[in-house]
């Protein structure tokens, strides 16, 4: 049976594109027919503070953050950020903190961290793939809309180890 509601935390620090990412996530799912609701703290993140995003989605949702210990998936994209935001997982939630290094081997291009992770993201979700396309249509504009469906393609198709 699918859950009712997916919970999902987006941390890092400022400029590495936590908000793009978790736009991208809420799109998707949007597009995908489901209701969403999401929540930001931008926090000192032009001086590279702590930045965090909250998306949840599913077939009726009424509240945009997560409580501690709820998140399905958590996903940091700074490593020292990851102490602080474990307590949002939820005990058997998926931390996709060990994909980070592996997501840095693999792209060329820093900037893309943020859809890579999306990407390793959404080979766990139930969104199809066609409103995946639509979402990075959405958040991308066409000059590096490319190299971020290739970098997300990349990462949703990568095995854990």
């Amino acid at each position: 049976m699918k859950q009712t509601v997916y919970n999902v935390t987006f941390g890092g620090v400022g400029g590495q594109g936590i908000i793009k990412a978790s736009e991208l996530l809420g799109w998707a799912a949007l597009y995908d027919g489901y209701h969403v609701k999401k929540s930001e703290v931008h926090g000192m993140s032009q001086r590279g503070g702590s930045v965090e995003s909250h998306v949840r989605f599913g077939k009726r949702v009424f509240s945009p953050l997560i409580g501690e210990g709820q998140a399905d998936f958590l996903l940091c994209f700074h490593a020292d950020e990851h102490p602080r935001l474990k307590p949002f997982l939820r005990k058997g939630g998926v931390d996709l903190a060990p994909f980070l290094a592996r997501a840095q081997e693999m792209i060329d291009n820093p900037r893309c961290l943020n859809t890579a992770l999306v990407g390793r993201l959404a080979a766990y979700l139930p969104i199809r793939e066609a409103s995946w396309q639509k979402a990075l249509e959405t958040v991308f504009p066409p000059k590096i809309l490319d190299v971020n469906r290739e970098v997300f393609a990349k990462a949703k198709a990568l095995r854990d180890k």
